[in-house]
């Protein structure tokens, strides 16, 4: 029986749910013996709206939109998850399961990542050229139509040494042109 990552996905994604936690990314790693199953989760806020990320509940003004995955939601999580791809004969053969947070600096993937974070600092790297350049470092400012926009005055003086003369400006990337992004910490 070959490996249908649709269906892992989506047993994932229903076991999540029942938690209400979110799968963030799934990855497969090595073959024969030494194969890894790796799940990231992250839980939104209690205040956020889950038919809107990004936003608030009605009745929530101002909620914080980051929950944050603790070790007993991996635990239960991975107990449940394991038990059902084990039961349904999901993943052939042996392999090793990992359930983590997606951590700190966490990869932007669907645009729902990108909603739910406006206003956090992003580093990202784009497919095509944008004014003579493909790595970004900025404030998410907003994400609307298809399309972010970057205040690019927050970045890392390094990453500012690299904009060149972007650093400084606000600047639009379409989304269909975001290779990678990540969250950049701010502690």
């Amino acid at each position: 029986m070959a490996l249908d990552i649709d269906r892992v996905r989506e047993v994932a994604e229903r076991v999540a749910a029942s938690s209400g936690l979110e799968v963030v990314e799934i990855e497969f790693l090595g073959g024969g013996k030494a194969r890894m199953l790796r799940v990231f989760l992250d839980k939104p806020a209690a205040g956020a709206d889950p038919l809107h990320p990004g936003k608030p509940k009605p009745g929530f003004p101002g909620a914080p939109m980051l929950g944050g995955v603790t070790h007993g939601d991996c635990a239960n999580f991975s107990r449940e998850f394991g038990t059902i791809l084990d039961v349904e004969d999901v993943m052939p053969g042996s392999y090793t399961l990992e359930v983590s947070s997606p951590g700190l600096d966490r990869k932007l993937i669907k645009a729902a990542d990108f909603t739910r974070f406006v206003g956090s600092r992003v580093k990202l790297m784009t497919r095509q050229l944008v004014n003579n350049n493909r790595h970004f470092e900025g404030r998410l400012e907003s994400f609307e139509n298809g399309r972010l926009t970057l205040d690019l005055s927050v970045a890392s003086k390094k990453s500012q040494k690299k904009m060149g003369a972007a650093a400084g400006q606000k600047l639009e990337i379409e989304f269909a042109n975001v290779e990678k992004a990540n969250l950049v910490p701010e502690i």
